[in-house]
């Protein structure tokens, strides 16, 4: 019979196994090799699937980590304008009133609460930009325009509406003049 040939070569133990088994069964070579093919194709895909699956837990992380650590970004924004306020309301009281002893609680307080302010942002990592004297920095100052100075061209001269960041991201641009050449 055929059976001779279907049966491996090589093993005698396996060939005397494999004695009787009908030829059909034993040719299974052109299968093995396709079932083989289909596991290499699957072992591949599992390994992508387990990448991906990985890449999503780090961005996950990562999001959950900018969330937090961001979390408070719009309340700063808004809060902003207040300390704008109140630096302008200690801006307006002239020298002369700030010594008037029925003012001067007044001021002290209204000076507390901007100190407070201060200490409230350091605890969130709201810090202020420094401008005036600096070159321009697009990516934390906003020309709003030029004035004639002795300066170099581009240098911060005058700061109108402080700026600020939130640890490493931008909160609010500072609102600068910058210089130019004098005409």
């Amino acid at each position: 019979m055929t059976e001779e040939k279907t049966q491996p070569q090589g093993d005698p133990a396996v060939a005397e196994e494999l004695k009787g088994v009908p030829e059909g069964m034993l040719d299974v070579g052109g299968e093995l090799a396709a079932l083989e093919e289909q596991l290499a194709a699957a072992k591949q895909d599992v390994l992508y699937a387990r990448a991906e699956t990985q890449n999503v837990r780090r961005r996950l992380e990562k999001d959950i980590a900018d969330t937090r650590a961001y979390a408070a970004t719009g309340f700063a924004r808004d809060i902003l304008s207040v300390a704008d306020n109140l630096s302008r309301a200690l801006e307006a009281i002239p020298a002369d009133l700030r010594e008037d002893d029925r003012l001067k609680s007044l001021v002290a307080g209204i000076e507390a609460t901007g100190r407070e302010i201060e200490k409230v942002f350091g605890q969130h990592g709201i810090t202020r930009i420094a401008a005036k004297g600096l070159p321009l920095d697009p990516n934390q100052h906003q020309a709003m325009i030029e004035m004639p100075s002795a300066e170099e061209p581009g240098t911060v001269v005058q700061e109108l509406q402080a700026g600020y960041m939130i640890k490493d991201r931008l909160l609010r641009p500072a609102m600068v003049a910058v210089a130019k050449k004098p005409e």
